[in-house]
Parts: C-alpha cells; sequence; structure tokens
C-alpha cells in the first residue's frame, strides 16, 4: 500500500472547507433567515416616503412571497422563481435613479439591521445591482 504524505500547513481546517463549499443561501441561514429580512425590507419599501409615489399593485404577502423565492433561487437555494421577469413586473413603475438609490438604502438599511456580514452583503448587492437595467430600465440609468 502506497502512503501519500502531506503537510500539515498545505491543509485547509475541516470549517474553511465545508464554508467555502457552503452556497450564499446557506450562509445565509435558508429560507427562514431570507424570509426574515425580506419581511423587514418589503414593509421598509412600503413606507419610505421616497418611494411611496409609486405604489405597488402586488399585496403584501403576495409581494414579501415573490421576493423570498426570487432571493431564495437567486442565492443558490432549492426553490425556483415563479413570478413575472424584472422587467415586465417594474416597467409600468418608470423607476427613477432617485427611487433605485432610495431602494438601495431601505435595502441597506435592511442587512444593517439584520446583522448580514460584509461578504454576504456585498454578494446580494451584486444580485441585486445586476437586475438594474431591467427594473429601474432607462430613467434610472439616464439620471446617473
Amino acid at each position: 500500500m502506497k502512503t501519500s504524505h502531506c503537510s500539515v500547513g498545505a491543509v485547509e481546517p475541516l470549517s474553511m472547507q465545508l464554508e467555502e463549499k457552503l452556497s450564499l443561501y446557506d450562509r445565509l441561514g435558508g429560507v427562514y433567515s431570507i424570509a426574515t429580512v425580506i419581511d423587514d425590507f418589503i414593509d421598509r419599501i412600503r413606507v419610505d416616503p421616497r418611494l411611496i409615489a409609486n405604489p405597488h399593485r402586488t399585496p403584501p404577502a403576495g409581494f414579501k412571497y415573490l421576493v423570498t423565492e426570487m432571493v431564495c433561487w437567486a442565492t443558490g437555494g432549492p426553490q425556483k422563481y415563479t413570478g413575472k421577469s424584472m422587467y415586465d413586473a417594474h416597467a409600468h413603475l418608470k423607476i427613477t435613479g432617485q427611487e433605485w438609490e432610495a431602494f438601495l438604502d431601505d435595502f441597506q438599511q435592511t442587512l444593517d439591521k439584520f446583522a448580514v456580514p460584509a461578504e454576504e452583503q456585498a454578494e446580494l448587492k451584486a444580485i441585486v445591482n445586476s437586475a438594474r437595467a431591467e427594473i429601474a430600465g432607462r430613467a434610472a440609468a439616464n439620471s446617473r
């Protein structure tokens, strides 16, 4: 039998190996933790005076469900997003650059409230910003 030798310094601790393999979904704590954060976030944006001029047509519970489903899916969870495309869901709102920035500010406040770690915050913000063109469209892009 042949044995292999490796340097102890070259072997990563098991906890580091597991952490690297966890999806963002798992690192955020799964569906229940994500739903708790989304609940706060949706409540926050629904009363933000900077966003109130652009009311949501979806009832709060349905809106929270769809956003939770989307975030779970986008972060590597087992859920499948069943809502409309981001463009179809938002085009009629004609979201401005100022409204987009208010939305991001509310998102940051919610992430901070739940002490979401910086690395996970950065990944979540990248996901949100990747949808900016479909959500906020030309109006937001032109107001940069």
